[in-house]
C-alpha cells in the first residue's frame, strides 16, 4: 500500500504541533468513527477496514515530507523529529467488515496518544466513509434486485481510478455479484463480467457478422449486446440466428443485454421471442443509468430481466455522494485517568456521547433477527434473563426484552501497534456480510419508509450523558 501519512488535513498537523509544544502529546484520549443520520440511508454496511488497518500500521513520515512540512514555515523542529520518528502505537476495536450498522453508532474506536489520535482522524474518515458509502449503496441496489444478479459497471464514471477500485471492492460487500473492474478483480478476487460494447458491431459491416463473429470467439459465453441499431427488428432476430447457430453445435447461447429504450416492454418482449425460438434458458441482462429505485420498478411493472449491470448511480452513490461519517472524541486522560467528554450542540443530532464504548447487538432466540442495538460503555454486562431498553431521547418509549441474546460488535483488531486481529479473506468478507443482512427483518431493509431499527443507549452510558448535560447547563 501507498504511504499515506501525508493523507491528513493541514489543521490536524497544527494542532498535533501544538499538542508537541503544551506537553499533550502523549497523554491517551479516544475517538469514535461514527455517522449522524443520513437522509435516504436507514444503515449501513460497514467496509474499508482493512484499508484503513494497513494505513495505521505503515504509518511514517519520509524525509521528503519532513522537509516539506519544514518549508511552511509553521511546525516546531522539536514536532518535526517527533514526526521523523512517527508511528500508530494506539489500540483500535472495530465493528468486522459487513457489518450492518445505524447512525450514532461507533464503527470504529481509536485509543492512542493525542497527537497520533488527532493525526490519523482524516485518513481514517475518508477510507471508512467512502467504502461504507459505496457498500451501503450496494446493498440497497441487492435488495432491490432480490435473487437476480447485479453486476458492477461504474469504473469509467468513477471519481478516479481509487474511488473506481475500493469503490468495486464496496459494491462486493455490499451484495454485487461481480465487477468489469479487471484491475479490482485481479485484486481482491472478484468475478470478472463483460462481452462487448456497440462499438464491436459498429465495428463490422453489418449486426449479424458482429454476432456471428463474437460467437465464433466466445462460443461458451456469448452475450450479445442487441441494442445498437433497432433491438427488436434487428437485434434479437440476429442474435436468435447466431443462437440457432450455436445451438446446431451443441452450444448454449447465454444471453442477450438491453442498454437503451424502455427496458421493461423491450424485456418482455424479447423473452416472448426469445422463447418462441427455443431459448427460455437465454438470460436477459439491461443496464443502463439504473439504481434500486428503478430496478424496483422494472420489477413491479413485470419486466424479464435475470441480470442488472449497474455503474454511475452505484459507483457514485448518485443520490447520496457522501456518508457523513464523523470522528470524535470520547475521553482524555487527566491526571492518569481517563475522563469523558462529549460534544454539546444546539443541534441535538451533534450532541456525541461520551465514554469509551462499544455496541451491543439484541438477537431474537426464537428466529436470530436483529431486535435492537445498544451503545454501551465498554465492558457493560447485561442481564440476559430480562432487559429494558428505552429511546434515548423520547425515553417514556420502552420496551422488555426476554427470550433474547447479546452479542458485542466490537473486535480489538490493534493493540499498542500491533495487529491482533486475523483479516478475513475477501471472499469471508462478502459471506459474512450477506449472512448479517439476513438477520435482519425486511422492514428494516425496504426502499422506502423502512421500519425504524431500535439504536438506544444503555442505562449506564445514557445515565453518564444526561449528568454530563446537566452539570454543563450548571456551569
Amino acid at each position: 500500500m501507498r504511504n499515506l501519512s501525508m493523507l491528513t488535513d493541514f489543521y490536524q498537523l497544527t494542532m498535533a504541533n501544538g499538542y508537541y509544544l503544551e506537553g499533550r502529546a502523549d497523554r491517551e484520549a479516544i475517538f469514535d468513527v461514527f455517522f449522524r443520520q443520513n437522509k435516504g440511508m436507514n444503515y449501513a454496511v460497514v467496509a474499508g477496514l482493512e484499508q484503513a488497518v494497513d494505513y495505521l500500521l505503515n504509518l511514517n513520515f519520509t524525509e521528503d515530507d519532513i522537509d516539506y512540512l519544514r518549508d511552511q514555515k509553521c511546525f516546531d523542529e522539536g514536532f518535526l523529529d517527533y514526526l521523523r520518528k512517527f508511528k500508530f502505537t494506539g489500540d483500535v476495536t472495530a465493528v468486522k467488515e459487513g457489518t450492518v450498522a445505524f447512525p450514532m453508532e461507533p464503527l470504529l474506536t481509536v485509543k492512542a496518544p493525542l497527537a497520533q489520535a488527532q493525526i490519523v482522524e482524516t485518513a481514517l474518515l475518508t477510507i471508512i466513509n467512502h467504502q461504507t458509502l459505496i457498500a451501503s449503496k450496494a446493498a440497497r441496489v441487492k435488495t432491490a434486485a432480490g435473487n437476480t444478479s447485479v453486476l458492477e459497471f461504474g469504473l469509467r464514471r468513477a471519481q478516479g481510478p481509487d474511488a473506481g477500485i475500493y469503490g468495486t471492492r464496496a459494491t462486493i460487500i455490499g451484495g454485487c455479484d461481480a465487477t468489469s473492474n479487471v484491475y479490482a478483480a485481479k485484486e481482491f478476487g472478484i468475478p470478472a463480467s463483460g462481452t462487448h460494447s456497440h462499438s464491436w458491431v459498429m465495428s463490422f459491416e453489418n449486426e449479424l457478422t458482429a454476432f456471428r463473429e463474437y460467437a465464433r470467439l466466445y462460443p461458451n459465453n456469448c452475450m450479445l449486446l442487441v441494442d445498437t441499431f433497432d433491438t427488436i427488428k434487428s437485434g434479437v432476430p440476429n442474435a436468435i440466428t447466431v443462437f440457432n447457430e450455436l445451438k446446431a453445435k451443441g452450444l448454449s447461447p447465454t444471453g442477450i443485454r438491453l442498454d437503451s429504450g424502455d427496458l421493461a416492454y423491450l424485456s418482455k418482449l424479447s423473452r416472448k421471442m426469445l422463447d418462441n425460438a427455443g431459448f427460455p434458458d437465454v438470460k436477459i441482462c439491461v443496464s443502463s443509468d439504473l439504481d434500486e429505485y428503478l430496478i424496483q420498478s422494472l420489477i413491479t411493472q413485470g419486466a424479464k430481466i435475470d441480470i442488472w449491470g449497474v455503474g454511475t448511480k452505484l459507483i457514485t452513490s448518485y443520490d447520496m455522494p457522501a456518508l457523513g461519517g464523523v470522528y470524535k472524541m470520547a475521553a482524555i486522560e487527566e491526571n492518569g485517568a481517563l475522563v469523558p467528554k462529549i460534544k454539546i450542540s444546539d443541534n441535538l443530532i451533534k450532541i456525541t456521547n461520551p465514554g469509551y464504548k462499544s455496541v451491543y447487538r439484541i438477537y431474537d432466540k426464537e428466529s436470530n433477527k436483529a431486535i435492537a442495538d445498544l451503545i454501551g460503555l465498554r465492558g457493560e454486562v447485561f442481564d440476559t434473563e430480562k432487559l429494558t431498553i428505552f429511546h434515548p431521547v423520547e425515553t417514556w418509549k420502552e420496551t422488555t426484552l426476554t427470550n433474547f441474546y447479546v452479542k458485542e460488535l466490537h473486535s480489538e483488531i490493534i493493540r499498542r501497534g500491533k495487529l491482533v486481529y486475523d483479516l478475513p479473506k475477501f471472499s469471508d468478507i462478502c459471506k459474512f456480510a450477506k449472512e448479517e443482512r439476513e438477520t435482519f427483518w425486511e422492514e428494516y431493509k425496504r426502499l422506502e419508509y423502512p421500519q425504524e431499527y431500535k439504536v438506544d443507549l444503555s442505562k449506564e452510558l445514557f445515565d453518564l450523558k444526561t449528568e454530563m448535560l446537566k452539570n454543563f447547563r450548571l456551569n
